[in-house]
């Protein structure tokens, strides 16, 4: 887990304490589904070099036994199908591939081969290909290759460095098959190359994470916010995820069950998880912990992964009561694997849910105001927040009223991590396409309103004019997700294995 380099050791401590609780608790609801990957990996050489150089081709395995390695280390399945040198060996491959389900291949580009061993491959095992156009070394040692002497020598330790010769062969062939394809070029030892590689890694386990989730759907849409508003069967085919419309009248059985037990319990848990405010009843703790008990049962019973919540009810009704006790519990949800958005905004739980995946949090969040003498926009909202992230203590107060909503009751109040953070959304654009829409910046301290709503400042590379213009040109709807840490050349790897167009604002 890489934190941004402002971090404290005791908020790295506690941070990856959280996101270690969430991920242990989102693979026991999901049964495991998500928690290992299988990566496929294969070297392509040429058969004809073998009698002629004889100790390149074990040369050769040796190098993509480090790979390997180093793939394996990272925490995922490798299905290593060796060295493949002709069609034969190719369409072996390819059948191993599918037998043990990969869902990204690792194309080890070790010496010359021809594209005939490269084709049928990823042509039948169908998923997203990364080609590794990795050298041993940074460069040939001339003097010593010179020296060696013997021209057939001499050629053989060259084909051992001639990586680069197959990229361009390849490429030419996935071009005209149609075929989508990634390159990465350096050496095996390279960080900026390994840098990259671990990015497609994190991104395929993330596109597994999103293919496993399944999203509960509580409610129905704040009315006349027609921004939000998603259609679920192009979220579900976009992402693989799975929909679950859930009742009210569930989630009020599950209320009524809830036994004192689980209550103390809860309300020990909020002790721990918040600075709770001396201005919060006993009455609202006690409301808040019923509820936030029969959300963790609604999630455990529909195995959720992300929820999309927004009620009204009539006013007295069992209903508004609970509405309007749900923030305290929807943000222990929101810290520990299972984000949750308001306003029934599906798309943005999505992209929580994908920062969240990547370790880095996924706070609900929409543009509160501009401070243009520091030159920066502040970004927050009511209704649960990532607790995981905050910077730190996260207060949990009694609000009066809920702005533009039914009610009063339990709110938090924090602000996110200061440092690296990336903002993302999922944008559907007027044609009907899914965009994932991302932006760099940083959470910087300084003064913000205390309001019992999340709120954080943030400052962008390109001025906070210039990002409000264009972050808002391109189309999102008015929330978005945010994250610890820089994660744009991820996210912009997972929008190539979903195949969904990416953007990047700063």
């Amino acid at each position: 887990m890489v934190f941004p380099p402002k971090f404290k050791a005791a908020d790295k401590t506690r941070l990856a304490g959280r996101l270690a609780a969430g991920i242990l608790f989102l693979t026991t609801i999901m049964n495991g589904t998500a928690s290992t990957i299988r990566l496929g990996l294969f070297g392509i050489g040429l058969d004809t070099y073998w009698p002629q150089f004889p100790a390149l081709r074990e040369r050769l395995e040796g190098y993509q036994r480090r790979i390997h390695e180093r793939l394996q280390a990272a925490g995922v399945e490798v299905v290593d199908a060796g060295l493949v040198d002709s069609p034969d060996k190719a369409r072996a491959a390819a059948a191993q591939f599918q037998r043990e389900g990969v869902s990204l291949i690792f194309l080890y580009v070790s010496t010359y081969a021809l594209s005939s061993t490269v084709l049928p491959v990823v042509q039948q095992t169908k998923v997203p290909v990364v080609v590794l156009n990795l050298q041993p070394v940074r460069a040939i040692d001339y003097d010593a290759f010179n020296r060696l002497g013997d021209r057939g020598v001499m050629t053989g330790e060259w084909l051992a460095h001639c990586q680069a010769c197959s990229a361009p062969e390849i490429a030419c062939v996935f071009n005209r098959a149609g075929i989508a394809y990634h390159l990465v070029t350096g050496t095996l030892d390279d960080d900026e190359a390994w840098h990259d590689i671990g990015a497609w890694v994190d991104a395929a386990r993330v596109a597994a994470v999103l293919r496993a989730n399944r999203v509960g759907v509580l409610g129905h849409y704040y009315c006349g916010m027609l921004d939000v508003y998603s259609d679920l069967t192009q979220q579900a085919a976009a992402f693989g995820c799975h929909f679950e419309l859930l009742e009210m009248c569930e989630l009020r059985w599950f209320r009524d069950e809830v036994t004192p037990a689980q209550l103390a319990e809860k309300l020990a848990a909020f002790q721990r998880e918040f600075e709770v405010s001396p201005e919060c009843s006993e009455v609202e703790l006690r409301r808040a912990a019923q509820t936030s008990c029969a959300l963790d049962r609604l999630v455990e019973t529909h195995r959720l992964g992300a929820l999309a919540y927004y009620y009204e009810g009539q006013p007295g009704n069992d209903y508004e009561n609970i509405v309007t006790s749900v923030i305290a519990g929807n943000s222990l949800l929101t810290a520990h694997g299972v984000p949750v958005a308001g306003e029934c905004e599906v798309k943005n739980v999505q992209a929580m849910k994908i920062l969240d995946a990547f370790g880095a949090g996924g706070s609900f969040s929409e543009f509160y105001a501009m401070d243009f003498d520091d030159d920066i926009v502040l970004l927050g909202h009511d209704g649960p927040g990532h607790v995981a992230i905050a910077e730190g203590r996260v207060k949990l107060v009694p609000l009066p009223v809920y702005h533009g909503k039914p009610g009063l009751g339990l709110s938090i109040e924090m602000r996110v991590q200061h440092g690296p953070v990336t903002l993302l959304s999922i944008v559907q654009d007027g044609r009907g396409q899914l965009i994932l829409l991302a932006a760099e910046g940083e959470s910087v301290p300084g003064p913000i309103l205390h309001i019992g709503n999340t709120n954080s400042r943030y400052r962008f590379s390109i001025g906070a004019k210039a990002f409000v213009n264009a972050w808002s040109k391109a189309g999102p709807a008015h929330h978005c997700a945010i994250g610890v840490g820089h994660l744009a050349h991820k996210l912009e790897k997972l929008a190539a294995l979903l195949e969904i167009e990416y953007r990047r604002v700063c």
